[in-house]
């Protein structure tokens, strides 16, 4: 089986292993986000810095702000100079008004008969007052100091509109909060409580590109260490992703992937009847002795027309001929309702495949593996469409239909690793592999949900149980790509990256054409070698391979932000967006875009950067 897609952030996956048209997960909430067999991380969840919890940081924390190496979609997550100490709850939370400025001499002998020190007795007033919950009058007393302050003293009078900014801020006067650190951040560029407060102001006055550049400069400033700028620079990308996409995917033109994109999405699939070639019966009989030629078909169907078109990789065709058999009520009007709905959702067009997999999946008299492959698809859909509960009823009324039909199995397997439900899945794999002994595929992705388990439990005798387990299938299935490609993930993740590296040439072997593989064998060199022109080379050669490869340029913009060439980096990012195969994956992309821009107005504005590769 081959591998094709995307790359995607994730809390513990970030990709299924096989799954076609399969969801990807990304950090919560999940984002579910279209790809094809086989390409899942197996990278154990990144704890935040500053927090205790379980959750993966997202992956604009990963691979943009932090401008730290991550190896996306490789099975492994690298920091560099990677940090998890707790930060003291004061310096987070940013509540209070601050005290002093500068260095002085305390109370106010000598000092307060200085206009500074009138200033400061005035904002140490004001402090009181904050702090028993009176604001108003806590302006009253910032104003007063900004007023006396001397207008060489930047430092102290920054303090003070920060401060009066927090009284502000306890009053919801967000337009106030933001003038006031606007002039804070003009007398103190790198001042970061002024910077933060001004951010949440920005969010709360719906100014969201401006929340996002002033929440990046905190965060570099603040070395990432602190949890709380990075979840509100996590949600304000969320939501200029969702927006931008919403809009984008609206208007955009439908795209056929590449054809190893999509003989890789039916190649998942064993009862799968649109996707098997024409039978001897449905070819003219001139032709069917031919070799190497395209068969003409026997009967005047559209039908039939789409089916040679499959099998010259005539990809454009088949929707029109499709809909010429739905339009003529043809005998193939089933398996024609499956097909188009089918290369609807590989161009992207999912509000137009769901009501022809609905008209399939209730027409109780068609071929009962027709309306099982129906409701996988339709399953899928519904999961990047994050409604895992559609999801699931969908692959088990299937499973209740056509209980001998391996491929219900095989997927809902799939499901269930997303769905962080690994028992199930194994039982899932291990029917599939009941059913359909010789099913590779199947056998892989049972051993990869079992090192999923040991890994995340940090269970070492599981975990070696499970790298035999690959070595077991690679053993007894030595052309099944996918073997070696889910042992390379793993191997990664136990660091052993030359035998990784062995893993996926041996794919490159099987599977020449299969860009994905290029990429995660560059990603490789990156964590393994820290060889950032080998990475390049074999990313860039997967994008030879297949120039809509849309997870090579997502990648190949990662790495470029990381090196600090952020517009080369906002090019590849929108690159990849105009690939996108949903919603959800073009808001994803545009947060990672959004990102990389933000870095290049924080760096004009304020001269910060962070470490590059």
């Amino acid at each position: 089986s081959a591998r094709a897609g995307g790359a995607a952030g994730g809390r513990k996956l970030r990709r299924a292993p096989g799954l076609p048209g399969a969801p990807r997960v990304s950090a919560d909430p999940p984002s579910f986000l279209l790809v094809l067999p086989g390409v899942m991380a197996a990278s154990k969840p990144v704890e935040a810095p500053g927090g205790g919890g379980t959750a993966g940081l997202s992956r604009w924390q990963l691979a943009l702000v932090l401008g730290a190496p991550i190896l996306l979609g490789a099975g492994a997550i690298y920091l560099w100079g990677r940090r998890a100490a707790r930060r003291e709850k004061g310096a987070s939370e940013r509540k209070t008004p601050e005290g002093r400025a500068s260095p002085g001499p305390s109370g106010d002998g000598g000092v307060s008969r200085s206009p500074l020190g009138r200033a400061q007795a005035a904002k140490n007033k004001g402090n009181k007052y904050f702090k028993a919950g009176k604001y108003e009058l806590a302006i009253q007393c910032y104003t007063e100091a900004i007023s006396l302050c001397p207008p060489e003293k930047n430092l102290d009078l920054s303090t003070f509109y920060q401060n009066r900014a927090a009284a502000y801020e306890q009053l919801q006067k967000w337009t106030e909060v933001a003038q006031d650190c606007t002039k804070a951040v003009e007398l103190n560029p790198k001042y970061i409580k002024a910077l933060f407060r001004r951010a949440k102001a920005h969010e709360k006055l719906d100014n969201k590109k401006e929340c996002l550049e002033d929440v990046t400069a905190v965060c570099i400033l603040e070395a990432f260490q602190n949890q709380q700028s990075m979840l509100l620079a996590d949600k304000v990308l969320k939501l200029l992703g969702k927006e931008k996409a919403k809009e984008k995917y609206k208007n955009r033109e439908p795209l056929m992937p590449s054809p190893q994109f999509i003989k890789s999405y039916f190649s998942s699939f064993t009862d799968d009847i649109i996707s098997q070639p024409l039978l001897k019966g449905e070819k003219s009989d001139e032709d069917k002795d031919k070799e190497g030629e395209a068969s003409e078909v026997k009967e005047n169907s559209g039908y039939l027309r789409a089916k040679q078109y499959m099998e010259e990789e005539n990809y454009d065709k088949i929707i029109s001929e499709s809909t010429k058999e739905i339009e003529a009520k043809g005998k193939y009007m089933a398996e024609a309702l499956l097909l188009r709905a089918t290369f609807y959702l590989l161009i992207g067009n999912a509000s137009a495949a769901k009501p022809d997999l609905d008209q399939v999946i209730s027409m109780e008299d068609a071929n009962v593996k027709l309306r099982a492959n129906a409701l996988i698809k339709r399953g899928s859909m519904y999961m990047q469409q994050q409604q895992p509960v559609l999801s699931t009823q969908d692959f088990n009324m299937a499973a209740d239909i056509d209980p001998q039909n391996a491929d219900v199995y095989h997927h809902r397997g799939q499901l269930k690793i997303l769905l962080d439900q690994i028992e199930e899945a194994v039982e899932d794999f291990d029917e599939c592999i009941r059913l359909r002994p010789n099913s590779a595929l199947a056998q892989a992705q049972k051993c990869f949900a079992l090192y999923r388990q040991a890994y995340t439990g940090s269970n070492a005798l599981t975990v070696q149980a499970a790298m035999k387990g690959f070595e077991d299938v690679i053993k007894i299935f030595p052309k099944c790509a996918e073997g070696y490609a889910l042992y390379a993930q793993a191997l990664t993740d136990q660091q052993q990256f030359g035998k990784a590296d062995e893993m996926y040439d041996k794919c490159i072997d099987l599977e020449p054409d299969n860009a994905t593989t290029y990429v995660h064998k560059g990603l490789l060199q990156l964590q393994w070698k820290q060889d950032l022109d080998k990475g390049l080379e074999l990313i860039s050669k997967a994008i030879e391979i297949d120039n809509k490869c849309d997870f090579a340029y997502e990648t190949m913009g990662t790495i470029e932000v990381q090196r600090g060439n952020l517009d080369k980096a906002i090019e590849m990012f929108n690159k990849a967006i105009n690939l996108a195969k949903s919603e959800m994956e073009m808001a994803h992309l545009y947060s990672l875009c959004d990102a990389a821009y933000a870095q290049t107005e924080v760096a004009r504005k304020y001269g910060l950067k962070p470490p590059t590769l």
